[in-house]
């Protein structure tokens, strides 16, 4: 009866989206107004960040049942959305009921798995890992046409998609899946991590590689060796985001603050987290400079509580400092581009094992025949890649086909300026939506 009750009040409310090239001099604003429901920021900062959308500024509220977001985005190349493609994408989809409803399953975001077969891995991350599972695979003509492979705090996890050489298709046989299960299984196992390794094909359906990921990790209790201090926040900069929890006792909110280098996806990645924990921002602030982001989210647990303890709180804490950090880029970044085999990622990772480096992450795909994939590395100590092994790795590859992105450099701690505050005490006097729609003006 609650389904069909909140079915109906969508039905006469249905989703509403704003699209504003004009009114901001250097990015597109949207604004989304809809009912309520838990998990729908997750789903619309979803769909923009899969579209490589950056999301510069955001003013987030939820009260009172009705959901207002507003966000000030921009392409890669820091310019506004013209692309009439993407805007209608953006609202058809944004618009949608199907998209905006949870899934009963737990995941966010709409990828077709029926056209291949889905593993999911996680287990104690190692030197040559990933050249022993994708060695695995092509010995069992299982040819992989994306994946993607996060490492965090001695944690691996990866969602890999694989179709049959032959046909092209999933796997299907019964007997084959149980003989791939069987093998990965036995190269996760070899970490004496009898425990936690865990290899499991996912069902049929819909799912969201990057949205797993978070999952995967999260479960696997990758935030537990975060270093801290007494005071619950980062040591140091140069190594982690600034974190603090507070109490908006006034409210009975819960306050996040956090200060933390820019990047894409952050926002994403936050609020994944932040879902998973079963948490629900209810008003919230995003600001980025030209090198940092600056977020504030004023939150309650899912069943109307605040943070009610200093455990609770240092797990949060722990716990967004890891999603904070899963993606971020560490090591020399190196882009494959050639023509799609069985056995190409298995060559070039088994290169990679033997000239002592190791793979921090993994971005894997392949469209039209070719395969484009992107790999982060560092030698085994996770010191940067010297010059001469870069020399020897392009040369045994192939010059045209491996190219250095991006050389990495030591970090530089951020600017000793105070942390830009967002308070939100003056959105809480807003008493009509006419006033806090007119939030998506500010700059």
């Amino acid at each position: 009866m609650d389904d069909e009750y909140a079915k109906l009040i969508r039905r006469m409310n249905p989703p509403r989206v704003v699209i504003d090239n004009d009114s901001c001099e250097d990015a597109t604003i949207i604004q989304v107004d809809s009912v309520n429901k838990h998990g729908i920021l997750l789903q619309v900062v979803q769909v923009l960040t899969d579209l490589n959308l950056v999301i510069t500024k955001a003013y987030i509220s939820s009260d009172g049942g009705w959901f207002m977001d507003v966000f000030n985005v921009t392409d890669r190349d820091g310019n506004k959305v013209r692309d009439e493609e993407i805007i209608n994408y953006i609202q058809k989809t944004l618009e949608n009921d199907e998209v905006l409803l949870p899934s009963l399953r737990g995941t966010v975001g709409l990828m077709p798995s029926e056209e291949h077969t889905s593993i999911e891995l996680s287990g104690t991350d190692r030197p040559g890992l990933l050249s022993e599972v994708c060695a695995v695979l092509a010995d069992l003509s299982c040819n992989v046409v994306n994946a993607a492979i996060w490492t965090h705090n001695a944690r691996a996890a990866a969602v890999v998609h694989v179709v049959d050489n032959i046909t092209g298709c999933a796997i299907e046989d019964p007997k084959r899946l149980a003989t791939i299960k069987k093998l990965l299984h036995n190269v996760l196992k070899c970490n004496n991590d009898l425990k936690t390794a865990k290899m499991t094909l996912s069902p049929p359906g819909f799912t969201h590689r990057e949205r797993r990921l978070h999952q995967i990790m999260f479960a696997d209790r990758d935030y537990v060796k975060v270093r801290r201090t007494e005071q619950g926040k980062v040591e140091d900069l140069k190594s982690g985001p600034c974190i603090n929890v507070y109490d908006c006792s006034e409210k009975d909110y819960t306050v996040i603050t956090m200060r933390s280098r820019d990047r894409p996806k952050l926002l994403f990645d936050i609020v994944c987290t932040l879902t998973d924990m079963q948490y629900v921002v209810f008003h919230g602030v995003v600001h980025t400079g030209k090198k940092e982001a600056y977020q504030e989210f004023y939150i309650r647990h899912v069943d109307g509580l605040p943070i009610s303890s200093e455990a609770e709180r240092e797990r949060v804490i722990q716990c967004l400092e890891a999603a904070i950090e899963r993606r971020a880029s560490v090591g020399l970044e190196l882009e494959l581009c050639a023509e799609d085999r069985l056995g190409l990622l298995s060559d070039i990772t088994r290169i990679f094992r033997e000239n002592s480096l190791c793979v921090k992450r993994a971005e894997i795909s392949t469209e039209g025949g070719k395969a484009k994939d992107i790999f982060y590395v560092t030698d085994v100590t996770g010191n940067p890649v010297d010059q001469k092994t870069v020399d020897s790795i392009c040369e045994q590859v192939g010059q045209n086909m491996l190219h250095v992105k991006w050389n990495p450099c030591h970090s530089t701690k951020l600017p000793e300026e105070g942390t830009i505050s967002y308070l939100l005490g003056n959105l809480f006097k807003v008493s009509t939506l006419q006033n806090l729609k007119l939030m998506k003006y500010y700059t």
